[in-house]
């Protein structure tokens, strides 16, 4: 799948959800571009899966377990892991769209409307550990004309 392509899949569900949760479409559409090779990866392509979710004890749905890739005691490792499945990348975005609502470390991260302010608000509320988190959703926003999206408005 091209960027383009996966753009156009996943934009409507992205823009739906802003609508609802005031999370940037910008912002949806380029953490599931990042986690998910632009749709390539074998969790997407399986589960349906777009932001790596995993399967806490909190999750009810269905599962499928695979290996991930690990950092621990100072080297990747590879390791057993339960995913979430979502039936669709709609069912997906909401889910996730619901984890960031719900979740209190993260609500100062509405305060901001667009996908970079909002990439650096979540990462500075510890939600990736990769230092360069809120750098790489900016740059596949700004590459692809993400910030566009965010434009939708409510039907009137």
């Amino acid at each position: 799948m091209t960027p383009a392509d996966f753009i156009a899949a996943i934009a409507p569900a992205a823009q739906a959800s802003m609508l609802a949760t005031g999370i940037p479409a910008s912002f949806t559409v380029a953490e599931g571009a990042l986690e998910s090779g632009w749709g390539a990866s074998q969790l997407t392509l399986q589960a349906k899966n777009l932001f790596g979710v995993k399967a806490d004890a909190s999750w009810h749905g269905a599962v499928l377990e695979m290996q991930t890739r690990e950092y621990l005691r100072g080297q990747w490792v590879m390791v057993p892991a339960r995913w979430r499945k979502y039936d669709d990348w709609d069912g997906c975005i909401g889910d996730h769209a619901a984890f960031l609502r719900s979740n209190q470390r993260y609500s100062t991260c509405f305060q901001h409307h667009d996908g970079p302010g909002f990439a650096a608000a979540v990462a500075a509320a510890g939600y990736a550990t990769d230092p360069h988190y809120a750098q790489l959703i900016t740059a596949l926003i700004t590459q692809h004309g993400l910030g566009a999206l965010d434009a939708a408005k409510a039907p009137t």
